[in-house]
């Protein structure tokens, strides 16, 4: 079994002096704007890849997003594998009683009547995280 990626960014935020909380916490705005930036530069290459690339180069843009968005969770202390399976859990609600989907006219995937939310608080909650603002 290949090791998820939040190990291997792990490993290089540890490596190279970088963040990697293990609670769920907010950070300095100056760290979160970087973060934001970072994953702003690599979803602009995935899309200047996907419309002009080949797809050796699309596949290398596209895990370079995950790669930094991995480091964004670490950085916040957020472990995405639990967030990623919850946020599954809520999609495969979107299915109907009948085992189908809703699609729009382009394809995206819709939510149906059966749909229930995913909730990302209690997942938080149990990495450790506490809501301020509750």
């Amino acid at each position: 079994m290949r090791p998820s990626p939040v190990g291997l960014v792990r490993e290089f935020h540890l490596a190279f002096g970088l963040e990697a909380r293990t609670t769920p916490t907010e950070v300095s705005p100056e760290l979160a704007a970087h973060r934001q930036d970072l994953l702003a530069e690599e979803c602009a290459e995935v899309a200047e890849a996907s419309a002009h690339g080949t797809v050796d180069h699309l596949a290398h843009e596209l895990a370079d997003v995950v790669y930094v968005a991995y480091g964004t969770a670490l950085v916040h202390g957020i472990d995405l594998d639990e967030v990623i399976a919850e946020i599954h859990r809520a999609n495969m609600t979107k299915l109907g009683p009948d085992g189908r989907p809703t699609l729009r006219a382009d394809g995206k995937v819709l939510k149906g009547a059966h749909y229930q939310p995913p909730d990302l608080p209690a997942v938080l909650r149990r990495q450790g995280w506490t809501d301020a603002s509750a």
